[in-house]
């Protein structure tokens, strides 16, 4: 491997896993080409909620990892890197049914298992905190250690003032190898040269490493509000159904599309979403979808009435066939590192992530276990065809 100050590392992905990478690359003297098939946080990072949030993570890999990436943030917000940018923010996790209040328990004695703080909340403190909240509801549990940052945004700062070549436009058509190693990428009928290769483009990864089988697209519906008054959020945290739990945790439901959060943004609008439609790469909305989000978020809080929505949109945010992100060195190409299949984690962890792939790529380990994001879990097949 040659030395940091030398290296040239072409990263495919302009998304937040993609920037963080390539601006922790730039940061220790190596040099960087960024290539999207479009431009910085133009998929699934600019189409998501800002929650960098450890409640919402199934127990294991995910929620540990997920700690640690919030840890990150604070970290880099203490630095200035995110100065402005990541804001402390609980996390209620409600219940409507005693089905959903066993569930929410369940899930909260899993998140004080892995070391975060979780308090039940009783339905009178809760109103005091989010007056006007849904007669339904009738457990809650806080997580007041969660975080909320905007991903286009984090994208924004961590590219500004690097030295990176940004390519847009660039989609990249092949990883190009010699001899077990990288040699550089195809970008239509070029090749650009490079040492070493991210690939993070989350979707898109699935030709370029072969695992259009392994990467599953899933499709998100989201709506956003106007504000009701000045800036700053509307309440006081963010309202997470057991629905969305229930998604996360493999359960199914009888309206399992739909995974419910109610986000306040520092704007004063809401963040409502969303479906979970597999297999759906189209970002188009509509009006069942939409309808359905809205009537489970106005039963959970019904304020929201008062508001007028100003536009619904969709992500497509990429899944792994196994729940977990795939992040880690090629098992058969030297100098290929893989960081894709976040699916809707991608802003928690993130930033984590990419600083994580650029230690990788510079011949050095990263500041936490990876091992169960290793790609060879599903790429050993190839390696011993």
């Amino acid at each position: 491997m040659a030395s940091s100050t030398s290296i040239h590392v072409a990263v495919i992905g302009a998304g937040i896993v993609g920037a963080s990478a390539a601006h922790f690359l730039a940061a220790a003297g190596a040099r960087v080409t960024l290539l999207d098939a479009s431009g910085p946080a133009a998929g699934a990072t600019g189409a998501s909620d800002g929650a960098v949030s450890v409640a919402s993570k199934r127990p294991g890999p995910m929620m540990d990892l997920a700690r640690h990436a919030r840890a990150f943030y604070a970290r880099c917000e203490r630095e200035g890197l995110f100065r402005g940018l990541f804001h402390r923010r609980s996390t209620f996790l409600v219940a409507r049914t005693a089905v959903e209040a066993d569930l929410v328990a369940q899930h909260g004695a899993d998140l004080a298992r892995a070391g975060e703080r979780v308090f039940e909340v009783d339905r009178a403190t809760l109103l005091e905190r989010v007056p006007g909240l849904g007669a339904s509801v009738c457990a809650a549990l806080e997580i007041p250690d969660d975080g909320h940052a905007l991903g286009y945004e984090i994208t924004e700062r961590l590219l500004r003032g690097t030295s990176v070549d940004i390519r847009r436009s660039a989609p990249a058509s092949e990883i190009v190898t010699q001899a077990g190693r990288v040699a550089g990428v195809a970008v239509r009928d070029d090749l650009l040269a490079a040492d070493a290769v991210l690939v993070a483009a989350g979707i898109g990864s699935a030709p370029l490493l072969g695992l259009g089988d392994i990467l599953i697209p899933r499709k998100g519906q989201m709506v956003v509000t106007d504000r009701a008054g000045s800036a700053g959020p509307a309440i006081d945290g963010h309202l997470m159904a057991a629905s969305y739990l229930a998604a996360k945790r493999g359960i199914v439901r009888d309206n399992g599309h739909i995974g419910l959060v109610i986000d306040p943004l520092m704007t004063g609008q809401f963040l409502i979403g969303g479906s979970r439609e597999d297999h759906r790469s189209d970002h188009t909305t509509d009006a069942s979808t939409i309808a359905a989000i809205l009537r489970e978020a106005l039963d959970l809080y019904p304020p929201l009435a008062q508001r007028r929505v100003l536009r619904s949109f969709a992500g497509v945010r990429t899944a792994s066939r196994d729940g977990l992100p795939i992040v880690g060195p090629h098992p058969r190409h030297d100098g290929l590192v893989v960081a894709t299949g976040f699916e809707g984690d991608g802003i928690c962890l993130g930033p984590l992530m990419g600083a994580s792939a650029a230690r990788l790529l510079l011949g050095q380990s990263p500041d936490v276990d990876l091992s169960a994001l290793a790609p060879e879990r599903f790429l050993r097949a190839e390696v011993h065809a």
